[in-house]
């Protein structure tokens, strides 16, 4: 006996909907936060995000006066592989003792060198920093190199991101 009335409560609406209207007009709505799409099925993903890396490698013996050679890798799918095209980069620009200098994956990265844009000071400390945006991780590559190298001006030499990316199934 409970059940017919029950089935009257919903105004013969579909499990997850209410009925609106009134004055012989009716429908039915879905209950918001119900977390259910058309005819009570939940949303399904259409993709998903793939973590992208990036990575810096540079010459850790340079030859005296020539310029630094540096390689850099953006938006691969593995931290392997953005370091191993890293360092063939580096040493395709000439660099003899090639390191990885910084991984990174879904942000962004800088490198800044001591000097201004006329030049690079000799002996100085280069700096690279990662952050969520462009602009923090050149920031803080500035920031970082400015401590480094006793205040003096430093400039981007270098910057980039890798950031995740969404693939549809």
């Amino acid at each position: 006996m409970l059940v017919p009335f029950a089935a009257l409560a919903e105004g013969n609406c579909p499990p997850g909907h209410y009925p609106i209207g009134g004055q012989g007009v009716q429908g039915c709505a879905p209950i918001p936060g119900g977390g259910t799409g058309a005819n009570g099925v939940s949303p399904r993903p259409t993709g998903k995000w793939e973590t992208r890396w990036g990575a810096i490698a540079e010459d850790k013996s340079p030859s005296p006066g020539a310029p630094l050679a540096t390689g850099a890798a953006v938006s691969q799918k593995s931290k392997r592989a953005a370091s191993s095209l890293a360092m063939d980069e580096c040493r395709k620009q000439g660099g003899n003792k090639c390191e990885v200098r910084l991984a990174y994956y879904n942000q962004c990265a800088a490198i800044a060198d001591p000097g201004t844009s006329s030049g690079v000071i000799a002996g100085g400390t280069s700096i690279a920093a990662h952050a969520e945006t462009l602009e923090q991780a050149k920031g803080l590559a500035v920031r970082d190199c400015k401590q480094a190298n006793g205040g003096g001006d430093c400039t981007v030499s270098y910057s980039a991101c890798s950031m995740s990316e969404f693939k549809s199934f």
